[in-house]
């Protein structure tokens, strides 16, 4: 069988799906990017073939599979048909082996064209994991809660920066309330697969913008190799006013459930303490946003402002501003960035050997 290398199977033809062929259970838990699910068997079927393979013999575990794969042929064509309308298909399994070879097999037989991934998802894995250990230039925009990060750095996208949006790719904003308002989060392996394939699709010329992050993003753990590169990167801090950062949280939370803001404040109750605790529930009954928003940052303030304490980033520079305007801190961060030099200061290789432990 012709199989593709991992580089030409990801930037194959626009028009060829990928089509991943492992159970649903493993492609729930990750998989390719932009990958669609053509499963050869269920979880139930793939769980007896492999106790028939560990128990009595790879023979029996291949019989038993062709009793499964027989009756579904058609359906299974059908299905890639729905899939891939042009009949031409690109194909994994988990290792490039006896599953991805008899799907390719019944596809060319019903005429399609079927592009194969040697050493299958695995590769990709990889591949994706490797992506983290790799030294990159990087510029990190901090501040405390509220002080509308995110907004910057999609404004920076929108003014023609590079950004990669880590908490976009978690679903979650980072906080106790992060994930109010969202989709569920991706698998911690989904992730993984996503960041990569948005990192390896950076142009090698630019230096991305990236949001101050802990190492956890709601119940995701970013990659620990890349989690030291972003804090060894420059860091630029937006400084906004305290009753400024409560005004735009207040207006934001105003809008979700309460029932899903007390369940946030009862998560962090410990370390609010049991008397803020209760006033900040009773805020959010009365609809008093900004008085349970103003408890809440007491705990994120100081929490952020002892981790800034103990930063170990190359440069942190103080960028302020007296307001919450996407597009005015967006100009006041590029304009300090620029006078100090920083884009410069990101790119040295003296940053990359530090943040790898070199």
């Amino acid at each position: 069988m012709p199989r593709l290398p991992l580089a030409d199977f990801l930037q194959g033809p626009a028009n060829a799906p990928i089509l991943d062929v492992r159970a649903p259970i493993e492609y729930i838990q990750g998989h390719i990017p932009g990958a669609l699910s053509l499963p050869l068997f269920t979880d139930e079927e793939r769980a007896r073939i492999g106790t028939a393979y560990k128990q009595v013999s790879q023979d029996r575990a291949v019989h038993i599979g062709l009793e499964f794969f027989g009756p579904k042929m058609s359906r299974m064509v059908k299905h890639a048909q729905k899939l891939a309308p042009g009949k031409e298909v690109r194909l994994h399994c988990w290792r490039g082996g006896m599953r991805s070879g008899a799907v390719l097999w019944l596809l060319e037989l019903a005429g399609f064209r079927v592009h194969l991934l040697d050493k299958g998802y695995k590769d990709y894995r990889r591949w994706a994991l490797a992506q983290f250990t790799e030294p990159r230039p990087m510029l990190i925009l901090g501040g405390l809660t509220g002080s509308g990060k995110t907004d910057v750095l999609h404004e920076l996208a929108r003014q023609g920066e590079t950004i990669v949006d880590l908490e976009g790719l978690a679903n979650h904003k980072g906080s106790s309330f992060g994930a109010i308002g969202l989709p569920p989060q991706p698998t911690p392996e989904q992730f993984e697969n996503n960041l990569a394939l948005a990192l390896d699709a950076l142009p090698t010329s630019v230096v991305p913008w990236l949001e101050d992050e802990s190492l956890s993003i709601g119940r995701i753990t970013i990659p620990k190799p890349f989690f030291e590169t972003m804090r060894h990167a420059p860091l630029v801090v937006l400084d906004i006013p305290r009753a400024v950062r409560t005004r735009k949280l207040a207006a934001e939370y105003g809008k979700e459930d309460p029932q899903q803001l007390a369940e946030a404040i009862q998560r962090i109750s410990k370390r609010l303490g049991g008397l803020a605790t209760k006033d900040a529930l009773a805020a959010i009954e009365t609809g008093d946003m900004e008085q349970m928003v103003d408890i809440a940052l007491t705990y994120y303030d100081k929490t952020y402002g002892f981790g800034l304490d103990n930063k170990v980033n190359s440069r942190i520079i103080r960028v302020p501003s007296d307001t919450c305007d996407p597009a005015v801190n967006a100009g006041l961060v590029q304009a300090a960035v620029a006078e100090a030099g920083l884009v410069e200061l990101a790119r040295t290789p003296v940053q990359n050997s530090v943040a790898h432990g070199a």
